[in-house]
Protein backbone atom coordinates (compact mmCIF):
# COMPACT_ATOMS: atom_id res chain seq x y z
CA UNK A 1 0.00 0.00 0.00
CA UNK A 2 0.98 3.45 -0.68
CA UNK A 3 0.28 6.84 0.48
CA UNK A 4 -0.77 10.01 -1.28
CA UNK A 5 -2.40 13.25 -1.06
CA UNK A 6 -3.40 15.91 -3.37
CA UNK A 7 -4.45 19.29 -2.52
CA UNK A 8 -7.91 20.30 -3.45
CA UNK A 9 -9.89 23.71 -2.50
CA UNK A 10 -12.22 23.12 0.56
CA UNK A 11 -14.09 26.55 1.86
CA UNK A 12 -13.62 27.71 5.06
CA UNK A 13 -15.91 29.05 7.70
CA UNK A 14 -15.56 31.99 9.91
CA UNK A 15 -17.75 34.19 11.59
CA UNK A 16 -17.62 37.69 12.82
CA UNK A 17 -18.99 40.58 14.98
CA UNK A 18 -18.19 44.21 14.19
CA UNK A 19 -17.82 46.24 11.01
CA UNK A 20 -13.62 46.36 9.97
CA UNK A 21 -12.44 49.90 8.83
CA UNK A 22 -10.23 52.92 9.60
CA UNK A 23 -12.11 53.38 12.73
CA UNK A 24 -11.37 49.71 14.16
CA UNK A 25 -8.51 49.80 17.36
CA UNK A 26 -9.06 46.62 18.63
CA UNK A 27 -8.81 43.06 16.19
CA UNK A 28 -9.41 39.60 17.99
CA UNK A 29 -8.73 36.60 16.42
CA UNK A 30 -10.16 33.72 18.33
CA UNK A 31 -10.04 29.93 17.70
CA UNK A 32 -12.41 27.84 19.28
CA UNK A 33 -11.60 24.70 21.14
CA UNK A 34 -11.96 20.55 19.77
CA UNK A 35 -15.67 19.94 18.93
CA UNK A 36 -17.00 23.60 19.09
CA UNK A 37 -18.65 25.41 16.25
CA UNK A 38 -17.09 29.01 15.39
CA UNK A 39 -20.98 30.51 15.47
CA UNK A 40 -21.63 29.79 19.17
CA UNK A 41 -18.02 30.61 19.76
CA UNK A 42 -18.25 33.95 19.17
CA UNK A 43 -21.12 34.69 21.00
CA UNK A 44 -19.07 34.84 24.30
CA UNK A 45 -17.20 37.94 22.42
CA UNK A 46 -20.57 40.07 22.60
CA UNK A 47 -20.30 41.58 25.82
CA UNK A 48 -16.66 42.50 24.26
CA UNK A 49 -17.86 43.96 20.98
CA UNK A 50 -17.58 47.80 20.39
CA UNK A 51 -17.96 50.45 18.13
CA UNK A 52 -13.94 50.06 17.97
CA UNK A 53 -13.36 46.44 17.90
CA UNK A 54 -13.59 43.74 15.53
CA UNK A 55 -13.92 40.19 16.31
CA UNK A 56 -13.32 36.99 14.10
CA UNK A 57 -13.65 33.69 14.57
CA UNK A 58 -12.16 30.99 12.19
CA UNK A 59 -13.85 27.73 12.23
CA UNK A 60 -11.72 24.57 12.37
CA UNK A 61 -11.55 22.79 8.64
CA UNK A 62 -12.88 19.47 9.88
CA UNK A 63 -16.57 19.28 10.97
CA UNK A 64 -18.31 16.34 12.56
CA UNK A 65 -21.58 15.07 14.22
CA UNK A 66 -20.74 15.09 18.37
CA UNK A 67 -23.03 12.12 18.46
CA UNK A 68 -22.35 9.83 15.87
CA UNK A 69 -24.71 10.46 12.63
CA UNK A 70 -26.64 13.62 13.84
CA UNK A 71 -26.94 16.50 16.73
CA UNK A 72 -24.62 19.39 17.44
CA UNK A 73 -22.04 19.72 14.90
CA UNK A 74 -18.29 20.91 15.65
CA UNK A 75 -14.87 21.18 14.45
CA UNK A 76 -11.66 20.44 14.54
CA UNK A 77 -8.12 21.94 13.92
CA UNK A 78 -6.33 19.20 13.66
CA UNK A 79 -5.61 15.26 14.65
CA UNK A 80 -2.82 13.57 15.12
CA UNK A 81 -3.54 11.29 11.67
CA UNK A 82 -1.20 13.11 8.91
CA UNK A 83 -0.88 16.31 11.53
CA UNK A 84 1.71 17.93 9.86
CA UNK A 85 0.12 18.32 6.49
CA UNK A 86 -3.37 19.52 9.14
CA UNK A 87 -1.26 22.40 10.63
CA UNK A 88 0.02 23.79 7.68
CA UNK A 89 -3.35 23.66 6.13
CA UNK A 90 -5.05 25.62 8.97
CA UNK A 91 -2.03 28.05 8.85
CA UNK A 92 -2.33 28.38 5.12
CA UNK A 93 -6.28 29.36 5.46
CA UNK A 94 -5.43 31.41 9.09
CA UNK A 95 -2.81 33.38 7.24
CA UNK A 96 -5.21 33.99 3.96
CA UNK A 97 -8.09 35.65 6.87
CA UNK A 98 -5.29 37.73 8.43
CA UNK A 99 -3.93 39.11 5.56
CA UNK A 100 -7.16 39.62 3.39
CA UNK A 101 -8.54 41.88 7.00
CA UNK A 102 -5.52 43.27 7.49
CA UNK A 103 -5.45 45.50 4.03
CA UNK A 104 -8.33 47.51 5.46
CA UNK A 105 -7.75 48.29 8.92
CA UNK A 106 -5.18 50.50 10.47
CA UNK A 107 -1.54 49.59 10.74
CA UNK A 108 -1.66 50.77 14.28
CA UNK A 109 -4.57 48.39 15.37
CA UNK A 110 -3.78 46.33 18.82
CA UNK A 111 -4.07 42.49 17.87
CA UNK A 112 -5.57 40.32 20.16
CA UNK A 113 -4.83 36.35 19.03
CA UNK A 114 -6.79 34.18 21.72
CA UNK A 115 -7.46 30.41 21.37
CA UNK A 116 -9.40 28.70 23.45
CA UNK A 117 -8.23 24.62 24.83
CA UNK A 118 -7.24 23.59 21.30
CA UNK A 119 -7.26 26.80 19.69
CA UNK A 120 -3.90 27.53 22.20
CA UNK A 121 -1.80 25.23 20.22
CA UNK A 122 -3.34 26.47 16.79
CA UNK A 123 -2.75 29.78 17.19
CA UNK A 124 0.90 29.31 18.06
CA UNK A 125 1.48 26.76 16.00
CA UNK A 126 0.33 29.31 13.60
CA UNK A 127 2.11 32.26 14.90
CA UNK A 128 5.36 30.16 15.10
CA UNK A 129 4.79 29.56 11.12
CA UNK A 130 3.70 32.72 9.87
CA UNK A 131 4.91 35.54 12.70
CA UNK A 132 1.44 37.45 12.15
CA UNK A 133 1.85 41.11 14.34
CA UNK A 134 0.58 40.93 17.93
CA UNK A 135 -0.10 42.55 20.45
CA UNK A 136 -1.72 40.17 23.00
CA UNK A 137 -1.56 36.00 22.82
CA UNK A 138 -4.25 35.08 24.99
CA UNK A 139 -3.71 31.02 25.58
CA UNK A 140 -7.50 29.75 27.33
CA UNK A 141 -7.44 26.69 29.39
CA UNK A 142 -4.93 25.06 26.83
CA UNK A 143 -1.44 23.54 26.65
CA UNK A 144 1.48 25.22 24.50
CA UNK A 145 3.26 22.79 22.48
CA UNK A 146 6.02 21.40 23.94
CA UNK A 147 7.65 20.05 20.31
CA UNK A 148 8.39 24.19 19.08
CA UNK A 149 11.86 25.87 18.59
CA UNK A 150 10.65 28.89 20.75
CA UNK A 151 13.92 29.67 21.57
CA UNK A 152 14.50 31.13 17.92
CA UNK A 153 11.87 33.20 17.99
CA UNK A 154 12.02 34.55 21.37
CA UNK A 155 12.29 38.47 19.58
CA UNK A 156 9.00 37.63 17.95
CA UNK A 157 7.42 36.23 21.07
CA UNK A 158 8.42 38.92 23.04
CA UNK A 159 6.98 41.86 21.01
CA UNK A 160 3.76 40.80 22.73
CA UNK A 161 1.75 40.40 25.80
CA UNK A 162 1.11 36.84 26.54
CA UNK A 163 -1.49 35.66 29.07
CA UNK A 164 -3.04 32.44 30.44
CA UNK A 165 -5.85 32.16 31.89
CA UNK A 166 -8.03 28.76 33.19
CA UNK A 167 -10.79 27.82 35.35
CA UNK A 168 -9.39 26.52 38.76
CA UNK A 169 -12.25 23.77 38.51
CA UNK A 170 -10.78 23.18 34.66
CA UNK A 171 -11.33 19.02 34.72
CA UNK A 172 -9.23 18.86 32.15
CA UNK A 173 -6.04 20.71 33.93
CA UNK A 174 -5.45 18.53 36.95
CA UNK A 175 -3.13 19.76 39.71
CA UNK A 176 -0.27 17.36 38.26
CA UNK A 177 -0.75 18.84 34.65
CA UNK A 178 -1.01 22.14 36.02
CA UNK A 179 2.61 21.64 37.98
CA UNK A 180 4.11 20.09 34.59
CA UNK A 181 3.05 22.87 33.03
CA UNK A 182 4.43 25.41 35.23
CA UNK A 183 7.65 23.64 34.96
CA UNK A 184 7.65 23.45 31.25
CA UNK A 185 6.20 27.32 31.22
CA UNK A 186 9.13 28.37 33.86
CA UNK A 187 11.93 27.81 30.87
CA UNK A 188 10.35 29.25 27.79
CA UNK A 189 11.91 32.14 26.70
CA UNK A 190 8.92 34.60 27.37
CA UNK A 191 7.01 35.43 30.13
CA UNK A 192 3.40 34.50 31.04
CA UNK A 193 0.54 36.47 32.44
CA UNK A 194 -1.28 34.45 34.37
CA UNK A 195 -4.51 34.58 36.34
CA UNK A 196 -7.35 32.25 37.34
CA UNK A 197 -10.92 32.16 38.10
CA UNK A 198 -13.69 29.74 39.77
CA UNK A 199 -15.13 27.95 36.98
CA UNK A 200 -14.37 25.17 34.81
CA UNK A 201 -12.97 24.22 31.37
CA UNK A 202 -14.82 27.52 29.60
CA UNK A 203 -13.99 30.60 28.42
CA UNK A 204 -15.81 33.32 31.15
CA UNK A 205 -17.80 35.94 30.46
CA UNK A 206 -17.09 38.27 33.30
CA UNK A 207 -13.34 37.07 32.86
CA UNK A 208 -13.09 37.92 29.26
CA UNK A 209 -14.61 41.43 29.89
CA UNK A 210 -12.08 41.91 32.65
CA UNK A 211 -8.88 41.08 30.13
CA UNK A 212 -10.97 42.64 27.74
CA UNK A 213 -10.81 45.95 30.16
CA UNK A 214 -7.55 45.79 31.07
CA UNK A 215 -6.37 45.77 27.12
CA UNK A 216 -8.27 48.88 26.50
CA UNK A 217 -6.91 50.50 29.58
CA UNK A 218 -2.97 49.30 28.78
CA UNK A 219 -3.64 50.97 25.30
CA UNK A 220 -5.06 54.21 26.07
CA UNK A 221 -2.66 55.05 28.86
Amino acid sequence: MEAHTLRVHKTAHYYTLGQPGTHTRFWWIACHGYGQAAKNFIRKFESVQQPDTFILAPEGLSRFYWKGFNGEVGASWMTREDRMTEIDDYCDYLTSLYRHYEAVLPEDVTVILMGFSQGCATQLRWMMRDQPAFRHLVLWAGSIPEDLEYSTQADYLNSGDIHFIYGTEDEFLTPDRMELFFTAASHFPFHLDVSSFEGKHEVDRAELEKLADRIRLSVTH
